[in-house]
């Protein structure tokens, strides 16, 4: 597929001074910025002894850390505004991104439930809700911020698009290899949905879309239909039973590890890619 040229949406590049010009530097300070008030507020808040006080509110306060923190380095270092994480289309772009997350999930669900493995057996208290929406807004934001926004934008200025889809998708699954139950076709999965979120971001270079897309699949897995996220267990208002082959349900790492979810993650970033190049916004290997 050929490069397009750049659309006039793309962010400027990062000022070439000083050691702030090599990528490599740009992204270290990156993460740094953005990691290290997260890291905070989630020790800090975890020497509360009442858990009672500290049930909602750190995941949420984590996430606004590493928004502030982020917008600090684009400021400072990239000496830009934040084009990625404002402007008056981003309502529309995290309710897309919901609405495009949601549909995706319940496909695949629905295609579990067709094929007689998955079943209800019971509902729980609406109240986990609450908690399942602070987490995973925690999980969307910080991890879009730090491998879309990070991990992928600032490769790609060096390497191109394609490249840098490649090694962000990469760098995403390996990141996931610690989490419990694993297998090799949840590392596919988890890889592909990297190329689905950095679709996502490049269809409207910003970072509104992949946040929704990735937050509705995370919290109605975990918070609606109870299924293990990730490999993390998961407890939500609806109780099911999934039964059949791991291949099939992805077994306990959850829905990631199955081929249904391979399908349905490579339908989408097929899509989005497409809107993405028709947009304008690949960038050509330097």
């Amino acid at each position: 597929m050929n490069a397009t040229t750049a659309s006039p949406a793309l962010p400027p590049a990062a000022p070439g001074t000083g050691i702030a010009r090599f990528t490599f530097v740009r992204i270290l300070l990156a993460l740094l910025a953005v990691c290290v008030p997260v890291a905070l507020v989630l020790v800090l808040s975890s020497q509360i002894p009442d858990k009672a006080l500290r049930a909602y509110w750190p995941p949420l306060l984590a996430a606004l850390a590493g928004y502030a923190g982020y917008a600090f380095y684009v400021r400072r270092i990239e000496r830009r505004a934040l084009s990625e994480l404002r402007g008056p289309t981003a309502v529309r772009e995290l309710g897309a991104g919901l609405a495009i997350g949601a549909a995706m999930f319940l496909a695949a669900v629905g295609i579990l439930v067709a094929s007689g493995s998955y079943a209800l057996t019971g509902t729980g208290d609406w109240t986990i809700l609450a908690k399942s929406f602070t987490d995973m807004v925690f999980v969307a934001l910080v991890e879009e911020i730090l491998f879309r926004g990070v991990l992928f934008r600032l490769p790609e200025r060096s390497l191109g698009t394609w490249w840098a889809l490649l090694v962000s998708a990469a760098i995403f699954a390996l990141a996931h290899l610690p989490n419990a139950d694993i297998t090799l076709l949840a590392v596919l999965n988890t890889a592909l949905a990297g190329l689905v979120f950095a679709a996502a971001y490049l269809a409207t270079r910003r970072l509104w879309l992949p946040i929704g897309v990735h937050f509705a699949w995370n919290f109605i897995s975990d918070g609606v239909f109870s299924l293990p996220t990730s490999g993390h267990p998961a407890r939500g208002v609806l109780q099911g039973r999934l039964t059949g082959p791991e291949w099939l349900t992805g077994g306990a790492y959850g829905l990631e590890g199955s081929v249904i979810t391979f399908t349905v993650l490579a339908l989408a970033t097929a899509l989005l890619l497409r809107r993405a190049v028709r947009a304008g916004h690949i960038l050509p290997r330097p």
